[in-house]
């Protein structure tokens, strides 16, 4: 608990076997961490046996996979199912340090934020830990458009570290948002749209073979519908467009 807040960890898990251990080890060890929820997405591999083994966590698998978003809506169904108050996604894979939980909750359990980011590259770690320069570049270039067209001034909108207030996962509509990977920036755009302020702490992340990465035709697709969320969210909000993601207010 945080002041009375309880504090959830959610990790969308897909062959997270070879990693899932060590991160849930340093999940446990942080302060404030209540319940943590995994959801495995139809793993190949021995993901939901070895979550099944771990304490303090329930485990959901699907019976298909779904996709990254899909599995994220699971995560944040249950979690809210739980009466979570201070939700944070967690990737198993042991890309980001689950030492921030404790920061992140605390700014999210003061009331100072509703959503919080772990970004790789305030502080210069992306490069550092071993981010590819192709997805550095690809990363600055989306993110400076991303800025431009909805307006807000993130370092990054390609993190998977993410803490939320229960208010805000209640509010946004993420049912409509796509079950692949463009998630992630949907929840944003709505995020800003609902007229929420998004924080950021430096977040150290480490690049090797077992973390879980997208190839390169994947994360040109990526790319593109992560412009088209930011022009449809333009597009809206000049009155042009209206849609079920960014619902008129």
């Amino acid at each position: 608990m945080y002041q009375n807040k309880k504090v959830l960890i959610v990790m969308p898990a897909y062959n997270a076997a070879e990693t899932l251990l060590q991160t849930y080890t340093e999940v446990i060890e942080q302060d404030y961490v209540d319940e943590i929820i995994i959801v495995d997405d139809a793993s190949d591999d021995e993901t939901t046996n070895i979550a099944k083994s771990l304490d303090k966590v329930t485990v959901v698998s699907h019976s298909e996979n779904m996709g990254y978003g899909a599995n994220q809506k699971t995560c944040y169904r249950l979690a809210l199912e739980s009466s979570a108050d201070i939700i944070i996604m967690v990737h198993p894979d042991y890309q980001y340090t689950p030492k921030l939980i404790p920061a992140m909750a605390s700014m999210i359990g003061n009331g100072l934020y509703h959503c919080v980011l772990g970004s790789r590259i305030l502080g210069g770690y992306a490069l550092k830990g071993g981010m590819p320069l192709w997805k550095y570049i690809a990363n600055r270039f989306l993110t400076a458009i991303e800025n431009l067209l909805i307006g807000a001034k993130l370092s990054e909108y390609h993190t998977g570290y993410r803490a939320f207030s229960k208010e805000l996962l209640e509010k946004i509509p993420m049912e409509w948002n796509s079950d692949d990977f463009v998630f992630d920036n949907q929840m944003l755009t709505q995020i800003v749209w609902f007229g929420y302020t998004i924080a950021e702490v430096s977040c150290p992340t480490k690049y090797f073979k077992e973390a879980s990465s997208i190839n390169f035709s994947r994360s040109v697709r990526y790319g593109f519908g992560c412009l088209s969320a930011a022009i449809r969210f333009r597009l809206a909000k000049m009155g042009w467009i209206s849609t079920r993601q960014l619902p008129e207010q």
